[in-house]
């Protein structure tokens, strides 16, 4: 069984639905559902949020100084 909820958006945040809606060719109620879903994921991880924010970090850590098998 599912649940309804009626919520107010930013201007930004409800252009920002629409806009992915129409590029993706997605409902806007599947993109914010999809969007709760991360949302849950990210809150049993929290850690997660942190992943690929390490500012100036070679792509590849294998290529950092002193760690080169050469």
């Amino acid at each position: 069984m599912s649940e309804t909820i009626s919520i107010t958006l930013t201007p930004e945040l409800a252009k920002w639905i629409e806009s992915t809606a129409r590029r993706t060719k997605r409902p806007r109620a599947r993109i914010v559902r999809e969007q709760l879903e991360i949302a849950r994921a990210l809150e049993k991880r929290p850690w997660m949020r942190w992943a690929g924010v390490v500012k100036d970090s070679p792509p590849d850590l294998s290529s950092r100084k002193g760690f080169s098998r050469e």
